[in-house]
């Protein structure tokens, strides 16, 4: 039996934590991570982003799955397929649709697959587009989706805004949806499965490891569940304090390869040696 030190499996955030502010992945990065697969430590990857924005960083880094997308609501494989998806009710989409129709806030609905906008103009487009691998379709109308959409996000760059938003959304729908900032510019509501505690959990018992034989790498609150639930977590560099906080250590920020940083000096030590 292992004891709660020895790492089995690492489970690592996309944006903010291994790619850089740019969506690129660094070779050090990339390096540590193939490093770990060739001491027999498996390394999986949990996101808000959509199955296609994770399935293209998992071919270059020789990741054999599972995956979990929308903050772990949706467990896939490598080859796509969907082992299971919690999607959002109808009726609280909607709600949260109303609640976020307002200057200054943009909504972006993932659902069948696809990512729908209302607008092409919004200054973070470009980085989302790199980010999801799929481009933005234009649709004004959500109506007809009830019990399809994977991810409601807010966004703005009015960050108290949407600070206000997400605790009204908590207040109306936080039985039923999980409400979380992936970014200071991003507020993500997704069914209430659909969060980073029990989709880590899922991927543990997927890999066949117990929860104290893993290690997450994370950056920003959404990150906080799965910290709560592993052996060993890693706040990256410039994570807020209270992301820090939550996690046992703090490695370089993601701009400085805070991934090989955190594998190097945290990771490595704890792997199992038999």
């Amino acid at each position: 039996m292992s004891s709660p030190e020895e790492i089995r499996l690492l489970v690592s955030d996309i944006d903010g934590t291994l790619v850089r502010d740019d969506k690129s992945l660094s070779d050090v990065n990339r390096d540590a991570i193939l490093t770990l697969a060739a001491e027999g430590v498996a390394t999986t990857l949990i996101s808000s982003r959509p199955p296609r924005g994770i399935l293209q960083l998992a071919a270059t880094l020789h990741l054999s799955g599972p995956f979990a997308a929308f903050n772990g609501g949706t467990l896939f494989d490598r080859d796509g397929t969907i082992r299971f998806a919690h999607r959002l009710d109808g009726a609280v989409a909607a709600t949260i649709l109303r609640l976020i129709d307002r200057p200054g806030v943009a909504p972006w609905v993932y659902a069948d697959g696809a990512w729908f906008v209302t607008r092409l103009d919004n200054p973070h487009l470009a980085r989302e587009r790199l980010a999801a691998g799929i481009a933005p379709v234009i649709r004004t109308d959500f109506a007809g989706l009830d019990g399809r959409v994977d991810k409601i996000v807010g966004v703005s760059d009015d960050h108290d805004l949407l600070r206000e938003l997400e605790e009204r959304a908590k207040a109306m729908v936080g039985e039923q949806a999980a409400v979380v900032r992936s970014q200071p510019y991003y507020l993500d509501v997704t069914h209430n499965l659909a969060n980073k505690g029990d989709g880590i959990t899922a991927l543990a018992r997927a890999f066949g490891v117990e929860l104290a034989q893993v290690a997450a790498l994370g950056d920003m609150p959404n990150d906080v569940p799965m910290f709560a639930r592993v052996g060993f977590a890693v706040a990256m560099g410039q994570a807020p304090a209270s992301v820090r906080t939550a996690a046992s250590a703090t490695a370089a920020s993601n701009e400085e390869d805070g991934v090989a940083d955190a594998v190097h000096r945290f990771v490595r030590p704890r792997i199992a040696r038999s």
